[in-house]
């Protein structure tokens, strides 16, 4: 990939490290799901669990959305800075919790003031940390844009497995203590650096929701559908396979953990192997798959067929958002921030949408998890659908 010539290394390095954290935190609340949920934890239900999770996606919608306004008024480098702070201050108030597991619902006020930091965090992060990839990297924006998110998903992965060895060891606190000390040190170090962003074709600098094209809503769709999708994976999973097919919560644990390695490992293989020109063909092709994956994962009765099944799942899930962020960014280059921030708006309503809605198909409506995973497959043969109208005209034309 070839840099721009005002990135230097460390900035380089700043936004890709920051990306790894990101999505370190961002899945710390969903991996410990059996700590919410757990007798010998908070004890939460199904809804309550699923209700710990939307003041985190209406704070990081309103943060992607308002964040290129924002960047254009205070700068990129200051909503980066000001998404790292959220995410600090919401690892820190996650890990004080813990001083709370004999009060739930006291605890449950501060872990909604925690998620709703995250929210604010991961939206105006994320936008940022895209924004900058697409202009760090103006040759080459559709790799750049899909290591990002690889690192991204790196994070994601280890957060199962990191949250089980500090369970094991009756120290669950731990991982937010850790995460928060590493964000804090990419803060410091951030504080350092210029951390400019020349857009690689520089647009009109008042622009908002009314310049996004008619083309942009089909874009908007398809990661709503998307964000439905990651979250009925990422925060479902575990207590489906424990709660519903018998699963031991390590064995569950190790099912979301193969969940992100292989979204991780599909963003680095489609990275490495794909061009602009065969994009399109990808990602229609992984929306297909998902919805076959779907149905392996409804249909998984043990731990290695739910590591299986959400391991395909994971795979099918890898390029479809950051090929749409890239992909938008290319066929709007000078509308690039505002596509960037509005996607991830979009993606987060879908993902809280699945977060919240599940549990009370659930407990209130009396689906099974695993009908619900199998209606999974509905959503993605739409995704694809849609999929097909944002490639039916040539990206960038």
């Amino acid at each position: 990939m070839s840099t721009s010539a005002s990135a230097n290394p460390t900035e380089i390095g700043i936004i890709y490290v920051a990306a790894v954290v990101q999505g370190l935190a961002l899945v710390t609340f969903p991996a410990a799901s059996s700590i919410f949920t757990g007798a010998d934890g908070f004890g939460f239900d199904s809804v309550r669990y699923g209700t710990m999770f939307v003041p985190q996606v209406a704070l990081a919608i309103l943060a992607s959305g308002l964040a290129p306004k924002l960047a254009r008024q205070w700068s990129l480098r200051r909503v980066l800075l000001a998404g790292l702070a959220g995410d600090i201050v919401s690892m820190t108030l996650l890990a004080l919790s813990r001083l709370l597991l004999s009060k739930p619902d006291t605890a449950f006020g501060l872990l909604l003031v925690a998620t709703s930091a995250l929210g604010m965090g991961f939206g105006a992060t994320v936008m940022a940390l895209n924004t900058y990839a697409e202009t760090f990297f103006p040759q080459s924006t559709d790799r750049a844009v899909l290591a990002l998110n690889a690192l991204l998903g790196l994070g994601t992965a280890l957060a199962p497995v990191l949250v089980a060895t500090v369970v094991a060891v009756g120290a669950w606190w731990l991982l937010p203590v850790a995460v928060a000390c590493v964000l804090l040190l990419i803060f410091s170090v951030a504080l350092t650096q210029p951390l400019r962003a020349t857009p690689a074709h520089p647009g009109p600098m008042s622009i908002d929701r009314k310049s996004l094209p008619r083309r942009f809503w089909l874009y908007a769709t398809l990661v709503f559908l998307y964000g439905l999708l990651e979250a009925l994976n990422g925060n479902w999973a575990t207590l489906y396979l424990s709660g519903e097919r018998g699963v031991s919560p390590r064995g569950a644990a190790l099912a979301l953990t193969a969940f992100w390695a292989m979204v991780t490992v599909g963003r680095v293989l489609i990275a490495a192997i794909s061009r602009h020109a065969t994009a399109g063909r990808v990602y229609v092709g992984l929306a297909v798959f998902l919805a076959i994956a779907f149905q392996l994962a409804a249909r998984a009765h043990s731990e290695a067929e739910g590591i299986m099944a959400f391991a395909m799942t994971g795979l099918a899930c890898s390029a479809i958002l950051p090929l749409s962020i890239s992909f938008g960014g290319y066929e709007f280059p000078s509308l690039s921030a505002l596509v960037a921030g509005e996607l991830i708006a979009f993606y987060q309503l879908g993902f809280g949408v699945a977060a919240f809605g599940t549990g009370p198909l659930k407990d209130l409506a009396g689906l099974s998890l695993s009908t619900i995973f199998s209606a999974g497959s509905v959503i993605a043969a739409l995704m694809g659908t849609v999929a097909l109208f944002v490639i039916r005209r040539p990206v960038g034309k």
